[in-house]
């Protein structure tokens, strides 16, 4: 009983704490994405901040997690659709490299992957993502400023006028 109560406040701050604007709790943990240096899928390390000035959802997902599998066929067309506007995904993988790869390869997933690994958990936690749900989405506008920060899945009408907006 405890351990549901715990979820469910856990659960609700997270949820309070998202629908809250990018302006009241700042720009927390953007210096960490934007400083961090992971490795891609051919092991090459990478930056976030190499993509400023496009638009830029960084999405948090796992192999292992249904909902993060449910949401990339729905980035890929956003990649699509968006890409020539100054759109660029990046999926920051909280899993292990040879699993990874396949997995991207048969989505045939169309903008980056780097390896997070159990690092990017804590990433997340520094973007404001407390109780580490995956999937994690944050959305930088062109001046590489958070936009928004998305717990959960992301709903495509959501996402989609929100980085049309940005464009």
């Amino acid at each position: 009983m405890i351990i549901v109560a715990a979820l469910a406040a856990a659960t609700g701050y997270a949820y309070n704490w998202w629908r809250t604007s990018p302006a009241e709790h700042g720009q927390q943990g953007l210096a960490e994405l934007t400083g961090a240096r992971l490795p891609d899928l051919d092991g090459a390390v990478q930056s976030v901040s190499q993509w400023r000035g496009k638009v830029v959802v960084v999405n948090f997902w796992a192999t292992w997690c249904a909902p993060c599998r449910e949401e990339i066929p729905m980035l890929v067309r956003l990649q699509e659709k968006y890409a020539a506007r100054g759109l660029q995904l990046v999926g920051i993988a909280i899993d292990q490299p040879d699993k990874v790869r396949p997995y991207a390869a048969e989505m045939r997933m169309n903008f980056p992957v780097l390896i997070g690994s159990a690092d990017g958990i804590e990433l997340t936690r520094q973007l404001g993502n407390k109780a580490g749900v995956l999937p994690y989405s944050v959305v930088l506008d062109r001046d590489g400023k958070i936009a928004s920060r998305e717990v959960g899945a992301l709903k495509e009408p959501r996402i989609e006028a929100l980085v049309s907006s940005l464009l």
